[in-house]
């Protein structure tokens, strides 16, 4: 996977996706907790990502050239812990002790608990500043290593966040990639009863960046943009990803409470017929 990506076909990956799907459901389901909605809606683009494009090396997770992949909106780790199983750093009893006292796969991405994680997520709003720091980093290493970041739409109500995309555009960081998992759903209810992001796209445009706006379920659609933001060199690139939250799973679909709501023993077994 130096050379990027497992080399997966569309099939491949929509199969790895639907595996993954059933390690969220089934893991939050064990911790009686977790965000199994929004790991669901970002599944897709995870999946994809790894299994086309990260440069990474599976037999030494600190390689240095290694591309970084921040999970800004932490509270996803289901999602993160589901890939990082199918590469191999994490084993299946990694999954069902998440959440546990003590273990690897702890309630937010942890960089100091974790193979495979680079950034410790907490509150939201810090991981595209990190990933600003990375990529700085990756010129002034004379790296070509890809810096990746994750947001929820919801995250990007935060000022912080644009910040770093008016300091991104400054800096000319071709090496910077962003994807927007635009579920629309945050903690407490639809984005837009909360705090209304409006055009997002149009937003990041004008902030300088480089944007293409996507189905964020079509594995084809998502494969050709990872493609086009990283060959997109002359500045940051962003991918706005239209998902839905708790994809696949019809009960959890478009339904702000299993934001950050664990399946119970009924809700489970429908989930896992579902995912058949």
């Amino acid at each position: 996977m130096r050379n990027g990506g497992m080399g997966l076909d569309l099939q491949a990956l929509d199969d790895m996706a639907r595996r993954c799907r059933v390690s969220i459901v089934k893991m939050t389901h064990a911790a009686n907790s977790g965000h199994p909605g929004g790991s669901l809606s970002a599944i897709d683009l995870l999946a994809a990502l790894y299994g086309t494009r990260m440069k990474i090396d599976l037999n030494d997770s600190n390689w240095f050239d290694r591309d970084r992949f921040i999970m800004s909106k932490g509270h996803a780790s289901p999602a993160v812990y589901s890939i990082l199983h199918e590469i191999g750093y994490l084993d299946e009893s990694d999954l069902m002790s998440f959440r546990e006292l003590g273990s690897v796969c702890q309630g937010h991405v942890d960089m100091k608990w974790t193979d495979g994680v680079d950034f410790s997520a907490g509150s939201l709003g810090m991981g595209l500043s990190f990933g600003l720091g990375c990529a700085l980093a990756a010129r002034m290493d004379d790296s070509e290593r890809n810096i990746w970041v994750m947001l929820g739409d919801g995250e990007i109500q935060e000022g912080e966040v644009w910040e770093a995309f008016m300091a991104a555009d400054f800096h000319a960081l071709g090496n910077l990639n962003v994807i927007i998992d635009r579920n629309r759903i945050q903690n407490d209810d639809f984005v837009h009863l909360q705090m209304e992001v409006g055009d997002v796209a149009a937003k990041l445009s004008s902030f300088g960046w480089t944007v293409k706006e996507i189905d964020g379920h079509s594995m084809k659609e998502i494969v050709d943009a990872l493609q086009w933001a990283e060959s997109h060199n002359s500045g940051p690139a962003a991918i706005v990803a239209n998902t839905v939250k708790g994809k696949v799973v019809s009960f959890m679909e478009n339904n702000p409470s299993f934001h950050g709501k664990a399946p119970n023993d009924q809700e489970l077994a429908l989930a896992l017929e579902e995912l058949k």
